[in-house]
């Protein structure tokens, strides 16, 4: 088991994709795809009304992070996937519980962004790591009230992987591909790709390409059952797919990003660091602690040999997502993945213009969505906000 739990007491629970976002409640209905768009694209009216009467209607404005005191817990959410490697590493060496010292952490496990981003604004949890895109349209649906991005975690590592006999983009015509659910980043950056390819498709999961967002363990067993065309996916599913179900890579999306807004070509953010603004401001000290923990696991996965990443994230999942990789599934997902606490913001226009073709966000003014303070006191360096908040 983790150090944390000698530091500092931790649970954990493991929320899937439609799933409650509060602990040990049940299962409910199934919620159509119609009122899964509303809640995407129509539904900031309600998260802005609650965060508002929290914050007062408006954001922090300190030039320089507030002080104040710790909070008796975190609640922390992340993935089990790969790309979320520096939470899994950061909870299960037990970083960031140190970090957090009489703070207990308490975490949740997610399979993708939307879900996470319910649990976040009903106040479920108070931190996540999750993908740019589902952060984006939090921040744009709540009129910038909800959350900052406060740090990067992890850039590439998501791939479009189909079946051998489709060779080319022309070859997806009437094919039904899957994402990890709707509005989520691999979602849209699947969906803004098919324009470039002068498909048109729909929230509804209809157009001339099918897409049917579905969770990432079923996606590996309808692409093996014939059910699925191919898969949008981060890591370790786009390797789960080509090594264990015969996928081929069509598109590695790190192949769409030439450096020209980062000036990294070839990253682009997959996984990030979020915060409630509400907790932020009440708690600052919990969240440079959580940074603190942040920083040094992003520090460990880019000095550890690959044998000893591959051995603690493979307990690590094992204990997030309830199953180990093999050998090669996580070898080859590493290999695709840079740990970084860069959040990449020059890329975050585009995101957002993305989210707007794919139709699951709407076009509006991000800026502010950025509070890098904390992270560029605790790490030394400067990462850029460009201009989208404070650093």
């Amino acid at each position: 088991m983790s150090e944390s739990q000698d530091k500092s007491p931790q649970s954990s629970t493991r929320i899937v994709a439609g799933q409650s976002a509060t602990p040990k409640r049940p299962l409910g209905l199934k919620i159509g795809i119609g009122a899964a768009i509303l809640a995407l694209v129509g539904g900031g009216v309600a998260v802005a009304s609650a965060v508002n009467a929290n914050n007062g209607g408006t954001t922090p404005a300190a030039d320089s992070a507030p002080a104040g005191n710790p909070a008796a817990d975190l609640k922390l959410g992340y993935f089990g996937n790969v790309t979320h490697a520096p939470a899994l590493v950061g909870v299960s060496k037990g970083f960031i519980a140190e970090e957090l010292g009489s703070t207990k952490l308490n975490t949740q496990v997610f399979n993708a962004g939307p879900a996470a981003i319910e649990a976040l604004n009903a106040g479920a949890i108070d931190a996540t790591y999750i993908g740019p895109n589902p952060a984006i349209n939090s921040f744009v649906k709540s009129q910038g009230q909800s959350i900052n991005i406060i740090a990067g975690a992890a850039a590439g590592g998501a791939q479009l992987v189909v079946r051998p006999e489709i060779t080319s983009a022309a070859d997806l015509k009437g094919k039904t591909l899957a994402t990890p659910q709707l509005g989520g980043t691999q979602d849209v950056a699947l969906r803004a790709w098919l324009v470039t390819q002068g498909y048109k498709t729909n929230v509804d999961g209809s157009g001339d390409v099918a897409i049917n967002p579905t969770e990432n363990a079923q996606t590996l067993k309808l692409f093996q059952d014939g059910k699925l065309d191919g898969a949008w996916v981060p890591e370790p599913w786009a390797s789960r797919l080509v090594l264990t179900a015969g996928a081929k890579v069509l598109v590695d999306e790190k192949d769409l990003w030439d450096g020209s807004l980062s000036g990294k070509p070839g990253e682009f953010p997959t996984t990030i660091l979020i915060v409630n603004q509400k907790f932020a401001a009440d708690h600052p000290d919990t969240v440079k602690a959580l940074l603190k923990g942040h920083v040094k696991s992003v520090e460990w996965l880019n000095k550890a040999s690959d044998g000893e990443k591959a051995t603690v994230i493979n307990a690590a999942l094992k204990e997030a997502a309830g199953a180990e990789l093999k050998a090669d599934v996580i070898d080859r997902s590493l290999k695709n993945i840079v740990f970084t606490v860069d959040p990449l913001a020059g890329t975050y226009q585009k995101l957002l213009a993305d989210g707007v073709t794919a139709g699951t966000t709407k076009q509006a003014d991000i800026n502010g969505i950025f509070d890098l303070r904390a992270l560029n006191s605790v790490s030394g360096e400067q990462t850029s906000a460009a201009k989208l908040g404070k650093e």
